[in-house]
């Protein structure tokens, strides 16, 4: 099984990165999907998470209000532990599944397993044989989130503080696209990588 694990900052591109994958054929696995998945209404993670942190944290119609748990864990250390060491294990197993999965029924030339905390914890690096970031400078990082998720400058420095910074994920990634130009640049920088990753693949069977 070959494994490209795919990472970056917040507003970096990665979902951008990640869907043109996914239109080449490439499997996707994206553990931020798989979270959303795993704390769906009526999943017993969901169960779990409300009798932690209360019945306070979720809408009138059951649904976990994810911005203010959100805002709640990065207030207090203790309590974003509490979550990660619920959620982060669960994630992982339903991420390694998948990946077995579409190894035994779809046979590809590798997947892109989506990571926006890999280098934060040893438990993806593991099983990437190559890691990818998508990379952009910080004052376009903000730009982005705030565009696409409505948040404010401060609230996406938080998030980014939260993540590591920007210079050791160039220090440990294998491959960096940068993606500070047009989404057409983006499209045609994964297509170089995903041609020469084929190749590769052809040349070693």
């Amino acid at each position: 099984m070959y494994v490209v694990a795919l990472t970056g900052g917040i507003g970096s591109g990665k979902s951008e990165a990640s869907r043109h994958f996914a239109s080449l054929g490439i499997p996707v696995v994206d553990t931020d999907v798989i979270a959303h998945q795993l704390t769906a209404p009526g999943s017993p993670l969901l169960k779990e998470i409300q009798q932690i942190f209360g019945a306070h944290f979720f809408n009138a119609d059951g649904t976990l209000n994810r911005p203010k748990l959100r805002q709640h864990i990065f207030s207090d250390a203790n309590e974003k532990a509490k979550l990660e060491q619920l959620l982060h294990p669960a994630i992982y197993q339903q991420a390694w599944q998948t990946l077995k999965n579409n190894e035994q029924n779809l046979h590809p030339c590798y997947q892109l397993l989506v990571v926006p905390l890999l280098f934060e914890s040893s438990r993806y690096q593991s099983i990437a044989n190559t890691t990818l970031v998508i990379d952009c400078d910080e004052a376009l990082q903000i730009e982005r989130a705030m565009s696409r998720s409505k948040l404010t400058a401060d609230e996406v420095k938080k998030l980014m503080q939260a993540q590591t910074s920007r210079e050791n994920r160039r220090n440990l990634a294998d491959v960096i696209i940068d993606n500070s130009g047009s989404v057409q640049e983006l499209t045609e920088k994964v297509n170089e990588f995903h041609k020469k990753l084929i190749k590769t693949c052809i040349v070693s069977k």
